[in-house]
């Protein structure tokens, strides 16, 4: 009979309850009506307040601010699949070399560097290049990602055995090839992973977006128009919260166990 770590269970039950009342606290205010909001935080509504989310979705825009938030959030995973990758695999094959282990090392140094130190100096220069607009956003949400990315991708690819691409030398194929055709099929696990911490912090993002777009907003941008001076609609506010975290729920539920099998495999080796 296997024995139960409660020590571990009531840990695990305590973080989850970290994510659980948050969550729960939204959806009750997000069904209520104002002045429900004056009585217990936690109480079920009374009356369900179904228009809640309509209001929510006209005073947002939703289906246009979606569709910019979704744009640019594929547009970046897209992109950072396919040149952090690229990148992580030249240094991973050359870490013998003292050049390539120095670039390591200077990706991963960036981890360490807070975005409001650079923020000012980010904004002037793609204001001056014409950058600020979505295209510009997607290229920083590359580049920002590249540090934390390499650190994945090389710790996995070294997990690689250098004789799969041996083999592939063998029979006329060239680097480029061997990537594409032997190695990225290989980084399933790892792009999965990737992909969706990429697609997460795209999609819920409020600062890059405010301090770049000129014109577009996103989904983040547009909910701040439930907030005033004097006075915050609660209730449509955590409607429109709601409408805006269920497409990442959505897509973290059917791809966490590629996230997890990602980030073990990577840890094997490093």
């Amino acid at each position: 009979m296997t024995r139960v770590n409660w020590w571990l269970t009531g840990l695990l039950a305590a973080c989850s309850l970290t994510v659980l009342v948050p969550l729960y606290f939204t959806v009750v205010t997000a069904l209520k009506s104002p002045d429900q909001l004056t009585g217990a935080g936690f109480a079920l509504p009374s009356e369900i307040r179904w228009s809640n989310f309509a209001t929510a979705w006209e005073l947002t825009g939703y289906p246009r601010a979606a569709l910019t938030s979704a744009l640019i959030t594929v547009s970046a995973v897209l992109l950072t699949l396919l040149t952090n990758s690229l990148v992580a695999y030249a240094i991973a094959r050359n870490m013998e070399r003292r050049l390539f282990k120095g670039l390591y090392y200077y990706f991963v140094s960036a981890l360490f560097v807070p975005f409001p130190i650079i923020m000012l100096p980010v904004v002037k220069q793609t204001s001056m290049l014409g950058l600020d607009n979505q295209a510009g956003l997607i290229l920083l949400y590359v580049v920002y990602g590249l540090a934390f990315n390499i650190f994945l991708y090389v710790g996995y690819i070294r997990s690689i055995p250098v004789s799969l691409e041996e083999a592939a030398r063998v029979d006329g194929a060239g680097t480029w090839t061997v990537f594409w055709r032997v190695i990225f099929p290989l980084l399933a696990p790892m792009n999965a992973t990737v992909g969706i911490l990429t697609f997460l912090w795209a999609w819920n993002d409020f600062l890059l977006p405010l301090v770049v777009l000129s014109e577009a907003q996103t989904l983040p941008l547009v909910q701040y128009v439930f907030q005033s001076q004097f006075n915050t609609d609660y209730t449509v506010a955590f409607a429109s919260y709601l409408m805006a975290l269920a497409p990442v729920l959505i897509v973290y539920v059917f791809a966490q166990r590629w996230v997890i099998s990602g980030v073990l495999r990577g840890s094997v080796k490093g």
